[in-house]
């Protein structure tokens, strides 16, 4: 069987991939993208049918084509992906679609890495793993098939049809949480929300969007998140774009409970702490507003003052009088979506680039396994790092990187070029 051989290979066509296609061709550095699906899968088929997008147009695209359309929106998933196809082609990204990479290693005794793919096997001095955050739904085995609940993760939800008639609980009150619950109440559902710790940021304030905020506040730029406790984000850009107001949603109909613990005997056991983690939450969005209200005092800034912003609605009985025991059954809950986030696998990718605990090892990008790189991972090197507009940045920082690298394989003392007759200079 013959090799192929590359340059660099870069494993996954989504928005890390094309932004890594890029850059290495503004180095002129040969390489191959190769992707198990189509360009940008994740947007067409794994997320639910009204997802947009978490920021606006003018901030959630790469610097080199805007999206079409009014720049204030939140594009929808779909426009989303054509955007990424309409971009590989204008950059004339080399993107192999259809081709699975099964495992990659290091090649013995020389340079470079044997890649087994569905198509054959390839060799490669360099290797880009740009498959994202979002590969291994987090499924919590809580309530136990036999219970007769249908339960399924956020990654396999697509719209409120999709779920037998009944009352729904979703658990999670990060972005998908968020968005799925509200539209399970638009279409009639009687909706349990688990919530656990949560930031809320403010969508707009003052006249500006949250992203605006972040960049101007240098938020976008923190190297690592300010607590090793796991908080997920509440932000959404459903209907336009509104703040995530979970006492909002209660006054809707939702009920709230803290989060899920444990299960027995058609009962699910619910944590203690729901107020607490809504202050939490609270207390992040009011930070916010003062670190906001701060800066365009400092500035200048005309930008009108929003007092309004800082009502924050009382608590709803669900909150000062909580539910810790949640019978299945007696409410009516039919069906469980789990909008409980995505762990990382990288079992194809068999190098000395992780940790005892299986999670990259590398600095912005660069791993501990000398040709190997990482891509699109949350805070690969600051906040921004998962976003659009981030990845593209990172991806830069990476090429340069894999160019300064091809340099030093490519240099040859005096005495080494003059015996091959090349001379060290066009070595």
């Amino acid at each position: 069987m013959s090799v192929e051989k590359v340059e660099v290979l870069v494993v996954g066509a989504g928005q890390a991939g094309i932004a890594m296609s890029e850059h290495l061709s503004r180095q002129d550095i040969p390489h191959l993208v190769l992707e198990r699906a189509r360009i940008a899968e994740k947007w067409r088929s794994g997320r639910w049918d009204s997802l947009v997008a978490n920021g606006p147009a003018w901030h959630d695209r790469f610097p080199g084509r805007d999206f079409e359309g009014d720049q204030e929106e939140f594009v929808g998933k779909e426009a989303v992906a054509d955007y990424f196809e309409a971009y590989a082609e204008q950059i004339s990204a080399p993107i192999r679609c259809g081709v699975e990479v099964r495992e990659v290693r290091r090649l013995d005794g020389r340079p470079g890495f044997r890649v087994e793919t569905s198509e054959g096997v390839i060799e490669a001095q360099s290797v880009v793993a740009a498959t994202g955050p979002f590969q291994r739904p987090v499924f919590p085995k809580v309530v136990p098939d036999s219970a007769g609940i249908v339960q399924m993760h956020s990654a396999d939800y697509r719209n409120p049809a999709q779920l037998p008639e009944g009352a729904v609980l979703v658990v999670g009150a990060g972005a998908s949480g968020a968005q799925i619950a509200e539209e399970l109440l638009e279409a009639g559902r009687r909706v349990f929300i688990a919530i656990g710790p949560h930031d809320r940021p403010p969508r707009r304030y003052r006249g500006r969007d949250n992203v605006w905020w972040l960049g101007v506040l240098n938020k976008w730029d923190l190297e690592g998140p300010s607590s090793n406790k796991h908080v997920t984000f509440a932000v959404s850009g459903a209907h336009g774009g509104q703040t995530v107001d979970f006492r909002r949603l209660a006054a809707q109909g939702a009920t709230l409970v803290g989060k899920a613990k444990g299960f027995a005997d058609g009962v699910l056991a619910i944590e203690p702490g729901l107020a607490e983690n809504l202050a939490s939450g609270d207390e992040n969005y009011l930070s916010v507003l003062d670190e906001a209200d701060a800066w365009v005092a400092r500035n200048g800034a005309d930008l009108p003052e929003e007092p309004e912003a800082r009502i924050v609605l009382p608590d709803p009985e669900c909150v000062t009088n909580p539910v810790l025991e949640l019978d299945l059954a007696k409410e009516g809950i039919t069906s469980i979506v789990w909008a409980t986030g995505y762990g990382l696998d990288f079992g194809w990718l068999n190098v000395d680039a992780f940790d005892e605990t299986g999670k990259p090892q590398h600095q912005r990008g660069v791993s501990s396994e000398p040709g190997v790189y990482f891509l699109g991972l949350p805070w690969l090197s600051r906040r921004g790092s998962s976003f659009i507009w981030g990845v593209w940045h990172d991806a830069r920082f990476v090429a340069d990187h894999i160019a300064i690298q091809r340099s030093y394989r490519a240099y040859r003392a005096p005495s080494e070029a003059d015996a091959s007759g090349t001379s060290a200079e066009t070595a």
